[in-house]
């Protein structure tokens, strides 16, 4: 009877060892695939977003050759936060920055917020008081001396969201 059962368990210890050993392969083999199904997709969604990428920075100084060429004397790398700073500058302006070309509306100067250095000549900002938001289009020169001049070409103040 104690062979019987030392033979009994040692028959249900191989089928478990076999059933343990089946599962974990398969579910092992099944996680493999999962890793490269989501390994492809995390690619393709890497490479979608380099493309947005691409062609959201396709107007700007950095990807303009033309405008690069326009600019060899300068390092472009150094000119364009020259140029976002020397704009900038003019936030502190007591009236706000003149660049917005919008006049200080219930006690709030119009700053500028983000800038995007198109090319060799033109700029675009976004501007705010705080409660109002728009647009502006700037034209800019960088003089012999090294310093910037800025001409404001339009500008657009969206209306006030209701909510």
């Amino acid at each position: 009877m104690k062979k019987q059962l030392f033979l009994y368990l040692f028959i249900l210890t191989a089928l478990f060892t076999v059933f343990t050993y089946m599962y974990y392969s398969k579910a092992l083999v099944a996680q493999e695939k999962k890793y490269e199904q989501t390994s492809k997709f995390l690619k393709d969604s890497i490479a979608k977003l380099n493309d947005k990428v691409l062609d959201a920075n396709y107007f700007s100084l950095e990807n303009n050759d033309n405008a690069i060429d326009y600019f060899e004397k300068y390092d472009i790398s150094k000119l364009m936060p020259q140029i976002k700073n020397a704009l900038l500058e003019f936030n502190d302006a007591k009236e706000g920055n003149i660049y917005t070309d919008q006049v200080t509306m219930g006690g709030q100067k119009f700053i500028i917020n983000k800038i995007k250095i198109i090319n060799h000549r033109w700029i675009v900002a976004d501007y705010s008081n705080g409660e109002l938001w728009g647009d502006v289009f700037i034209k800019y020169f960088v003089n012999d001396d090294g310093t910037f001049s800025f001409q404001v070409e339009d500008s657009f103040l969206f209306p006030k969201q209701r909510y």
